[in-house]
């Protein structure tokens, strides 16, 4: 039985050691008709490995390795064969492009092209070239070229591979946009547009020695004019339906993969957890998770779905939207955690500078995987939905720690209120604690006493206990008997117009059965009580 390839991006590795390959081989033919093209997909989709496999098969220095794709589905295309090991290949990847000065990222893409020319260190001190073309390629094999010489590395790189080998070369960029994030982020993007400008025009525009370009990231970048007046120049993101069957798994290849490993009977579960993405009118089933989830179930028949894409790096879009975003932004991802779609305009072409708008929020979401379309409106416009079971958990969960982290400094303010008798201070800060979480709509009193007892975790309480004449929701014990007992009733209200009135109900429910009676009985000197309503994300408090 093939082992399952987690976290396999190299494609020689992966068919010499015998792992399960998903054949995506057929990407070639595509290429082959392309000049430049960029290929745009959510993290974890396989990128990387495709960018791998390109490499193998177009790499000239390669010719070796040909045996890779015996038996693969290109084997069977006389024409793609043709191009098989026939060109100068430069791969690089700028994934690892995450560092937070522009200082440092330049040095890290120095040693990018350093470890590139370590690839062909037999042209270094080839006779054909002039002294400007030796001494440039000796400063980037020595990490010492300048900037400006840097921008213009592979233009430089790739002419004097086509000198050596006179064959015009290919270059691969595969995560192109990762270094564009992280100077987002870190407060350097325009220093950074300016360079990765100065890169991609003068590879894959002013490039005489160019066969083609293939680049991937998550986002196609267009205002900053990164690719501005590139000629023949194609983008494919997950709207389009060109390339989509060679990212990710389609239904059948998730069929074929369960039956191989004697899991069929697990279907279901796979797609409500893992499947569900849209790319053009195909569905697409996360390869990385789906394969995780396979592995885990070969060792462990009991093993239950898990979110492996949310333990990936990435999900630091919807953690920032939920921390920072705006009540309207709140609401609409409650929506979407209950299972409703939103209609949404979205941008095909986006900039770092428009991810705090909150009319292109979406388009990040989708683009990048956290949505997917279930039906085209036309004219840009979208129905969007949680794709998966998977992504689900992921918003829940960067839900309910933000709530926990804000929870966490309010409910003491909350405490203090409510001892001190501030019930106006005491209703806004509930208020704004309760508008922070995610609404649970058609729930009764149960579920409000359960939230009030998760709010004063980490103190003493009684809840639901037996008292004189009933039974109270809750009571907070102070640490010492001369401090203040707190007994809170819980209603939960139909309308907003309840509230009010609920409340003094919960109030009077105290009074009647005599709650804090019981509590004085126990020996604490000091007993206030409160009636609070709930109903959806209102709340009243009234003090007995």
């Amino acid at each position: 039985m093939k082992l399952i390839p987690t976290g396999i991006e190299n494609f020689k590795e992966l068919i010499d050691k015998d792992y399960y390959y998903v054949d995506k081989t057929n990407l070639i033919v595509n290429i082959i008709n392309e000049k430049v093209v960029l290929y745009t997909r959510p993290r974890r989709f396989g990128k990387t490995l495709n960018m791998s496999m390109l490499y193998y098969f177009f790499s000239i220095k390669e010719k070796k390795n040909s045996y890779l794709f015996n038996h693969l589905n290109i084997s069977k295309n006389i024409d793609a064969l043709k191009h098989q090991n026939k060109y100068p290949t430069i791969f690089i990847s700028l994934k690892d492009m995450k560092v937070p000065s522009m200082e440092n990222q330049l040095l890290n893409f120095s040693s990018i092209i350093a470890r590139l020319l370590d690839q062909f260190e037999d042209i270094l001190d080839y006779d054909i070239f002039n002294d400007r073309e030796k001494t440039l390629l000796n400063k980037y094999h020595m990490g010492i070229a300048s900037k400006n010489e840097l921008a213009e590395s592979l233009l430089n790189i790739s002419i004097c591979l086509e000198k050596y080998y006179h064959q015009k070369v290919i270059i691969l960029i595969d995560e192109y946009d990762v270094p564009l994030q992280s100077a987002y982020q870190n407060n350097y993007y325009d220093e950074m547009v300016d360079f990765l400008r100065s890169v991609f025009s003068s590879a894959l525009k002013t490039n005489d020695a160019l066969e083609k370009g293939i680049m991937t990231g998550c986002l196609r970048i267009s205002k900053e004019s990164i690719f501005t007046g590139l000629n023949n120049f194609t983008s494919y993101s997950i709207l389009n339906n060109i390339g989509n069957e060679y990212f990710g798994f389609n239904e059948n290849e998730v069929k074929q993969l369960l039956e191989d490993y004697q899991l069929s009977s697990y279907m279901n579960e796979v797609k409500e957890w893992y499947d569900g993405y849209l790319f053009g009118n195909t569905e697409i089933y996360n390869p990385w998770s789906t394969l995780m989830y396979v592995k885990n179930k070969i060792q462990d028949q009991s093993f239950k779905p898990v979110s492996f894409w949310a333990n990936t790096s990435g999900n630091d879009l919807v953690v920032n939207y939920i921390q920072n975003g705006s009540d309207e932004l709140h609401e609409e991802f409650e929506q979407l955690i209950q299972g409703q779609s939103l209609e949404k305009y979205i941008k095909p072409e986006l900039t770092y500078r428009e991810m705090d708008n909150i009319n292109n929020i979406y388009s990040f979401l989708l683009l990048t995987g956290y949505l997917r379309v279930i039906e085209n409106l036309g004219e840009n416009k979208y129905k969007l939905v949680i794709p998966n079971k998977e992504v689900y958990e992921i918003y829940k969960q960067s839900f309910m720690s933000y709530f926990e982290d804000y929870t966490f400094v309010r409910k003491e303010d909350l405490y203090q209120c409510l001892v001190k008798e501030d019930v106006d201070q005491a209703n806004e800060i509930l208020g704004d604690i309760l508008s922070r979480s995610i609404s649970y709509f058609d729930n009764q009193e149960s579920f409000y006493h359960g939230f009030l007892v998760g709010l004063f975790s980490g103190k003493k309480i009684k809840s639901n206990r037996e008292a004189m004449h009933g039974r109270f929701d809750l009571c907070i014990l102070p640490k010492q008997i001369f401090q203040t007992a707190l007994i809170l009733e819980c209603k939960h209200s139909k309308s907003v117009k309840e509230l009010v009135s609920d409340a003094k109900e919960g109030a009077k429910q105290i009074i009647d059965n005599k709650y804090e009676d019981e509590i004085i009985n126990d020996g604490y000197l000091h007993v206030k009580g409160y009636g609070i309503s709930f109903y959806k994300k209102y709340c009243y408090i009234v003090k007995v």
